[in-house]
């Protein structure tokens, strides 16, 4: 039988990071930078309390794949269309060329080992710390919440196509590009069979009187589209991410009436995510974090933060916003780190990417989600309080 014990760890570090922070709301530190920090402190690198096991491994993959799926579920496809779109993917196209650019540059200074794997990681944002910081202001709303949350979808779709084109597939870009859209011909068609059961009354009916059951039917739905995309792209020679994230938008795109008929599944679904297997990851990521590493390249965290604040923060000038609201933007879009921690270790498994690189680059994630979002919330505060709704049509 497998060993528990090194999960145990695992679970009590995920457990007591937000637990603390919790009895201390004035430290305005996200619990997934406390998370990291602590399976660094367990892990080899310093403790040697734990280090990966196959029990812990299984884990934490499935808790980054449900973390993708989360972020394709938060994909508001409604409300990402017309003039929203058009200006976010004009400001996705700046920030990669920009990071060409900037990767290329570093490359040429022998800093990076693979420039255009540098330049799709310093493109992501994470939306999952965006999200509580809009909240919490009010701003969700307004024209500044809209773009900073169409901006990161938009970024991190992008990112993960860049990804899986460029690295994870098998056989060349080309031939990615054919699996890639196998993948999507197969996504269309499970939303297509997804949607027209929507509107079976029979079905409906059915769904709504089991899904507060034991049966808990439209969580474990939920389940088999996510482990059935992850499984559909792995098959394809593809990154397992890109199908989780596929999975959680057919999700966003088939379930338009949830606030009516289901209004705590997709709670449901955080409280397994970010409850259960989303922590491991996160823990299991600082447990491999190679701090010795970081020592020798400590120099290049702050490089690459700063790289976040250009490649992400620059772009922000094409949304037409206020000089201020502007600079918050840009603030917030550089705030990145689940996708960092993904690239790497991907980047790390093909030999593409050094230990100390590698690093760097999640230390400087881990400053993103600990400076940024702070920093941005009290611009907005110190701003005129202006919680209207985004100018932005839907047309």
């Amino acid at each position: 039988m497998p060993s528990l014990d090194g999960l145990l760890i695992v679970v009590a570090v995920g457990f007591a990071a937000p637990f603390l922070l919790g009895l201390a709301p004035a430290i305005r530190i996200p619990a997934v930078v406390l998370e990291i920090v602590a399976g660094i402190v367990v892990g080899p690198s310093v403790l040697g309390w734990v280090e990966v096991d196959g029990t812990i491994e299984v884990m934490a993959t499935i808790g980054l794949a449900f973390l993708l799926f989360l972020g394709g579920l938060e994909v508001d496809f409604h409300r990402l269309r017309g003039r929203l779109l058009a200006l976010t993917v004009r400001a996705y196209a700046l920030s990669f060329a920009i990071a060409v650019a900037v990767s290329l540059a570093l490359g040429a200074a022998g800093l990076v080992q693979t420039p255009l794997l540098v330049a799709i990681a310093l493109g992501s944002t994470s939306l999952g710390v965006l999200i509580p910081v809009l909240k919490d202001t009010g701003r969700i709303d307004s024209s500044l919440g809209q773009l900073v949350i169409a901006g990161a979808s938009i970024a991190d779709f992008a990112a993960i196509i860049l990804l899986t084109l460029f690295f994870a597939g098998e056989g060349g870009p080309g031939a990615t590009v054919v699996l890639i859209g196998a993948l999507l011909g197969l996504a269309l068609a499970v939303f297509a069979v997804v949607h027209g059961a929507q509107r079976s009354m029979r079905i409906r009916a059915d769904l709504v009187r089991l899904q507060d059951t034991t049966a808990q039917i439209r969580v474990r739905g939920a389940i088999v589209l996510l482990v059935g995309f992850a499984a559909a792209a792995q098959q394809l020679g593809l990154e397992v991410i890109l199908g989780t994230f596929a999975a959680g938008a057919i999700l966003s795109l088939a379930d338009p009436d949830r606030a009516m008929t289901h209004p705590a599944f997709r709670r449901k679904l955080e409280a397994i995510g970010f409850g259960v297997f989303i922590p491991v990851f996160f823990v299991t990521s600082g447990i491999r974090f190679d701090l010795g590493a970081l020592a020798g390249s400590a120099a290049m965290v702050p490089l690459f933060l700063a790289a976040l604040l250009v490649v992400r923060g620059l772009p922000a000038v094409v949304y037409g916003l206020g000089r201020r609201e502007t600079l918050v933007a840009g603030l917030l879009q550089a705030t990145s780190l689940p996708f960092l921690v993904a690239t790497t270790a991907i980047g790390q498994e093909l030999g593409l990417i050094g230990a100390g690189e590698a690093a760097a680059l999640v230390g400087a994630g881990l400053l993103s989600v600990l400076l940024l979002p702070a920093a941005g919330l009290a611009l907005l505060q110190a701003g005129p309080a202006r919680a209207s709704a985004g100018r932005f049509g839907t047309t």
